[in-house]
């Protein structure tokens, strides 16, 4: 567990109480390593930070927010993109690790998922079978990315939750911040950028209705067939140029009128969102961009919704990143995620 000690040393450590701790239901999970939680401390009361309040998640966890991170750089290998999101978990835990503490309820971290190889599917079934877990104990999961090939892992997890409740045919959304719809076709090859395609194509062999609404949209890096393809599936898409101060309202009430219509939400944010300047530890840095100040209200309204199940951030690469800005703008979207209060 944490310690609210005012030292950082070894003695004190969180990791010495879990970093040797193994979550040992497949072979793709690796040991929890509670070393990356480390910050300063304040002596006055009502100061603490995450690293001095996060635990190591234990099967007899009060329902929280868990963070289970996803090593996986095979998607975007396959998508021709740079890789380095495979150590985006541990950047962003380092750049959570300092930020102000003020949720009520606890919150977990339960690892990562490994992507071995070039062993996708392997990995993106044992994501889904973590969260699965992690939702029937009635957390709140959010997966640290990785690359956006996290989004089909996730929505399966989901999935598989709700069939074992017994939900026949659950309206999903999906809201997805991204300068890419990354609905590409998978019987080529299945990568970063086709989660959203084989999540459509899952819902239409599950006779599932599917809800995806993409956000940031760039239309100089989406083709005419990917706009095509949107418009087929009934995507509601508003473009980065849409993003503007005076827009935010509407924008918003576009939100609200799509989640209206879901039973659950899943969010997944791929960091390639941002503009480049805020954002430049991605795979693909975008050109212009929606700014986090545009983005962070919608965010909210998405938490606030009592729809939200499941959320996670991709695409953070570390080898790319500059001052760790793209860590520290992750960090505080979970940051505002992870707000109960």
């Amino acid at each position: 567990m944490a310690t609210n000690s005012p030292s950082n040393s070894p003695s004190n450590s969180p990791s010495n109480s879990a970093s040797n701790h193994t979550f040992s239901s497949t072979s793709a999970e690796t040991a929890l390593d509670m070393s990356l939680w480390a910050g300063r401390t304040d002596p006055e009361p009502n100061s603490e930070r995450w690293h001095q309040k996060i635990q190591p998640l234990s099967q007899t966890a009060a329902p929280g927010c868990v963070l289970l991170g996803f090593e996986s750089d095979a998607g975007v290998a396959r998508n021709q993109g740079r890789t380095g999101a495979a150590q985006g978990p541990s950047a962003l835990r380092k750049a959570l690790a300092p930020l102000a503490w003020h949720r009520t309820g606890p919150a977990y971290d339960a690892g990562n998922v490994r992507c071995e190889g070039d062993a996708l599917e392997t990995a993106q079934q044992a994501l889904a079978d973590r969260l699965a877990a992690l939702l029937k104990a009635e957390h709140f999961p959010v997966v640290l990315g990785g690359g956006h090939e996290v989004a089909y892992g996730s929505w399966l997890g989901l999935a598989q939750h709700l069939a074992d409740n017994g939900e026949k045919a659950p309206r999903i959304g999906i809201i997805n911040f991204d300068a890419h719809f990354d609905l590409r076709d998978p019987s080529h090859v299945r990568s970063s950028g086709t989660p959203f395609t084989q999540i459509a194509d899952e819902c239409a062999k599950r006779g599932w209705p599917f809800r995806y609404a993409c956000l940031g949209i760039s239309r100089a890096a989406n083709t005419r067939a990917l706009f095509n393809r949107a418009a087929q599936l009934g995507v509601m898409v508003r473009e980065d140029r849409d993003f503007q101060p005076a827009h935010l309202e509407c924008i918003r009430r576009d939100l609200e009128r799509f989640m209206v219509r879901c039973d659950h939400l899943y969010l997944t944010i791929d960091l390639d969102v941002l503009p480049a300047g805020e954002a430049p530890g991605v795979s693909a840095p975008a050109a212009r961009g929606v700014s986090l100040a545009l983005i962070e209200p919608l965010i909210e309204t998405i938490r606030d919704s009592g729809k939200l199940r499941l959320a996670d951030l991709a695409e953070l690469n570390p080898d790319h990143d500059i001052d760790s800005r793209t860590a520290r703008a992750a960090a505080r979207l979970v940051f505002q995620l992870a707000l109960d209060t």
